[in-house]
């Protein structure tokens, strides 16, 4: 918390333009390209976690496909993980998010410009609809984040059990899986300071259709889940 309010301190003055700028993504008729909305938003994270002294470094962007139209699985520390993909990752992607903070202000802006989708994790229904529009939009050629844990683990680098059915968009759309290492990502906004703090995100190699056919959606969260950990644990 001390961190975001350092953040919002020292971005008061842009915060008006920013908000302004994200709010005409969202209106009928808007003009800008997804890749123009983006690159927006990538600036505006970049500048944010530069002065909340967070440095994000990050490896393996060569790894993602060379066409759009795949599913980005990190693991999930926190509130920082968006901000640091919206730094590190050079493609557009939306982001399935959960109910609970699709309304918070600024978030819901930003979800609604990159077209992301709120899913009611209590709701069977919801859930179902969240994997047909996600499975649409990748065949259509967008690229998607979904945090496979469903929740943020609280055991810092150390990941809670990912869930198949995350999984059933990307095997639906049969679309491209790319495991993503978040390595502290929980401490900007966990650990109580304003002191410089480094995190680190790891885009690892492709999971490709042929590679994952004809296995169940809970092999797939377990394969992806343990070459996250593997990653995490190599590079500490």
């Amino acid at each position: 918390m001390n961190r975001i309010v350092y953040m919002v301190l020292r971005n008061i003055y842009r915060a008006p333009y920013w908000f302004l700028k994200i709010c005409s993504f969202c209106r009928e008729g808007d003009t800008h390209t997804e890749e123009e909305r983006y690159a927006f938003l990538s600036r505006m994270v970049t500048k944010i976690n530069y002065t909340g002294r967070v440095t994000v470094e990050s490896r393996g962007a060569e790894n993602l496909p060379q066409e759009n139209g795949f599913i980005l699985f990190p693991n999930h520390q926190g509130l920082f993980d968006s901000l640091a993909l919206f730094e590190t990752c050079p493609r557009p992607f939306g982001i399935v998010i959960k109910k609970e903070a699709a309304n918070w202000i600024l978030v819901k802006q930003v979800i609604q410009s990159i077209k992301g989708i709120v899913i009611d994790r209590e709701d069977i229904k919801s859930s179902l609809e969240v994997i047909r529009q996600v499975t649409e939009e990748v065949k259509k050629g967008r690229n998607f984040v979904i945090f496979a844990e469903g929740t943020r683990s609280r055991e810092g680098n150390t990941l809670l059990p990912f869930k198949g059915g995350t999984f059933k968009s990307a095997v639906n759309a049969k679309c491209p899986i790319v495991p993503v290492a978040l390595i502290d990502c929980y401490k900007p906004f966990d650990i109580v300071s304003i002191q410089k703090e480094t995190v680190q995100v790891h885009y690892l190699d492709p999971i490709y259709p042929e590679e994952y056919a004809g296995m169940k959606t809970k092999d797939i969260a377990q394969l992806v889940h343990d070459r996250i950990q593997e990653d995490i644990l190599q590079s500490r």
